[in-house]
């Protein structure tokens, strides 16, 4: 591992073990470097994808609207005093403020990857997609059940209605069909469950 990596494990890892992250811990954080580890030959730039996957979630307060924002002024705050220089910093933080709405706007490839593998749990065998699901309504059990079902349904079906959940081609044919399939099950579930 990469000294910088090091540094961004040895700060970022106590935040991601946060007792309010159900989801959004260092399982997550594991599994997308490991799903880069075998992408790996799709990036460009594996380094400003690595440190992103660090970063990206390292604010994190389900009560907020500027997690992204906040995690992304962390990684311009840290990664120049390890001795970044300037592109890769806007870089990291470009792809961290792009989790916002998981939006393509920046034109590089390595982010288009980076919010695929952000999204690669949305692919995941009905089991692992279920314990997902749990673990996304356990950080937001302080909303009410009704109003987290409308506002979980709203975000389910802004996914589907995209012509691609995936960004990058080899992934969206390796992907795509298994997570509209999880999206549309959980969505289903939650309309039944609201009118129940």
């Amino acid at each position: 591992m990469s000294p910088l990596l090091t540094q961004a494990q040895n700060l970022l890892s106590p935040l991601y073990e946060e007792s309010s992250r159900a989801y959004h811990g260092l399982c997550h954080i594991r599994a997308l470097l490991k799903h880069l580890s075998v992408q790996r030959a799709l990036a460009n730039a594996p380094l400003s994808i690595e440190l992103a996957i660090w970063f990206h979630d390292a604010v994190y307060d389900t009560t907020r609207h500027d997690n992204e924002e906040q995690s992304a002024q962390l990684a311009e705050r840290y990664l120049p005093e390890w001795g970044c220089a300037p592109d890769l910093v806007a870089s990291v933080a470009s792809k961290v403020r792009a989790t916002q709405r998981h939006e393509w706007l920046d034109g590089d490839s390595d982010t288009a990857l980076f919010l695929d593998l952000d999204l690669s749990v949305l692919a995941s065998c009905t089991e692992v997609y279920d314990r997902y699901a749990e673990q996304v309504a356990q950080e937001y059990a302080w909303v009410p059940e009704a109003l987290y079902q409308q506002g979980r349904a709203q975000v389910l079906a802004g996914f589907l209605q995209r012509d691609h959940i995936y960004f990058t081609p080899s992934l969206r044919l390796l992907w795509e069909p298994a997570a509209r399939a999880n999206l549309q099950r959980e969505l289903s579930r939650l309309v039944l469950s609201g009118h129940s």
